[in-house]
């Protein structure tokens, strides 16, 4: 079925909470072999929300709105809906007793605007919300199917679980199935990896290939229809495969992972265990892996010396050393990393300095940026970068960078 997801509330579009409501509805359709056409979001205007329910219908076989049921006068997807469909909404009588039952026991007054949660429409099937008020409904109207849900995704994704996604499954038959995959690249662009995937990208058919850049990294989306999961899975497989041969060497995992995932698994493989010494990133490096569960297996510990007075003192950089080249420098960065290395007795140390801004530093424009790298007996690298972006951005940029740069090490 061709879908839509409309998401009612000005939150939204005000940026006070992100749809994650739309991007979860998105994937569970997506096992089902449901392809999502449209996203929709509209403020709390009846016009403006009639008009978007109005479109959706011209369009969609499956329309699944979430918010807009509370008590208040701008929930308003059920009277938008009402214009639409010209059916009477009646009171549900076991979701008004459920909301009457909850103002007993907590011994609250019920206000007369809560009886709008309990309004369904006269031919809706009706969905019980054990995760709050206001039910879910599916109603046909024409040609399409409509199911209202509630805003808060804890309620929507129980109402979705428990009665929409088995609805669909015993009534809709999908002769084909969608599988997607995320592929995962760092150290590479985007225009650079489309550039040397060109081929595949221009005759692509089945499975659809998609670049998507984020911070950092690059993520290739392959999405492929088969008759059953494992047909596509299939296809999948085969494209992946080709794509490896051409650009293996980025790559460093698929769907969910993150690069320090990666690192870190490649630092149990290895049995290597790694510290840091880090500057204007304050931690965020080893804050990064220590998120991750096991981070003690292979996380020995770390330094953040932000001062030339805690770099001389903690770190034992050099001050001549220091007054000879500064701690900006290629020398600083590389000998902290080896200090690092030898004070936390890890095989792996990575140092963090330079010039987050907004002001210059002895002499170093903001965005220069040191990292230092040193593995085991191998003869200790440091690189010179230039990030651009605020403080936060250079930050950020220099800590994803550095996983980068361990990534390729390790996997050697």
């Amino acid at each position: 079925m061709r879908a839509e997801i409309i998401g009612v509330g000005t939150e939204l579009l005000l940026g006070q909470i992100a749809n994650t409501n739309a991007q979860w509805i998105s994937s569970r359709l997506a096992t089902l072999g449901h392809s999502v056409y449209h996203h929709t979001v509209v403020g709390d205007n009846l016009k403006r929300v009639t008009d978007s329910f109005a479109l959706a219908e011209t369009r969609a076989d499956l329309v699944i709105v979430t918010g807009g049921l509370g008590p208040t006068e701008d929930d308003l997807t059920l009277d938008a809906a009402q214009l639409v469909f010209d059916e009477e909404l009646v009171e549900h009588e076991d979701s008004m007793e459920k909301i009457k039952g909850y103002y007993q026991r907590n011994q609250k007054f019920m206000s007369e605007n809560n009886r709008k949660q309990a309004r369904v429409f006269e031919s809706a099937s009706v969905f019980p919300n054990l995760e709050g008020m206001a039910p879910g409904q599916l109603v046909k109207h024409d040609d399409t199917l409509w199911v209202f849900l509630p805003g808060v995704p804890r309620e929507m994704k129980y109402i979705m679980d428990e009665y929409v996604i088995p609805y669909l499954q015993n009534n809709y038959h999908i002769e084909s199935q969608i599988v997607s995959e995320m592929m995962r690249f760092i150290g590479i662009g985007e225009s650079d990896l489309e550039t040397k995937l060109q081929s595949f990208i221009t005759s692509q058919t089945n499975p659809t290939i998609a670049p998507l850049a984020s911070e950092g990294e690059v993520g290739l989306r392959l999405t492929a229809t088969g008759e059953s999961t494992e047909k596509a899975k299939e296809k999948i497989l085969t494209l992946k495969t080709e794509i490896l041969a051409q650009v293996g060497k980025y790559y460093y995992g698929s769907d969910a992972i993150t690069i320090e995932e990666k690192v870190r698994d490649l630092l149990k493989e290895k049995g290597f265990k790694i510290g840091s010494a880090e500057s204007f990133t304050g931690g965020r490096f080893l804050e990064r892996l220590i998120a991750l569960p096991g981070a003690s297996s292979v996380c020995q510990g770390g330094y953040t010396v932000y001062t030339v007075d805690m770099k001389e003192r903690v770190l034992q950089i050099p001050k001549f050393l220091i007054k000879k080249c500064g701690t900006i420098s290629h020398e600083c960065a590389e000998m902290m990393a080896l200090n690092a290395q030898a004070n936390l007795n890890v095989d792996v140390a990575v140092s963090f300095t330079g010039v987050a801004g907004p002001d210059a530093s002895e002499g170093h424009e903001p965005g220069t940026v040191f990292i230092g790298l040193q593995i085991g007996e191998r003869k200790p690298e440091v690189h010179k970068f230039h990030f651009d972006g605020g403080r936060e951005q250079v930050r950020v940029r220099a800590v994803k960078k550095a996983y980068e740069m361990i990534f390729h090490r390790l996997k050697k």
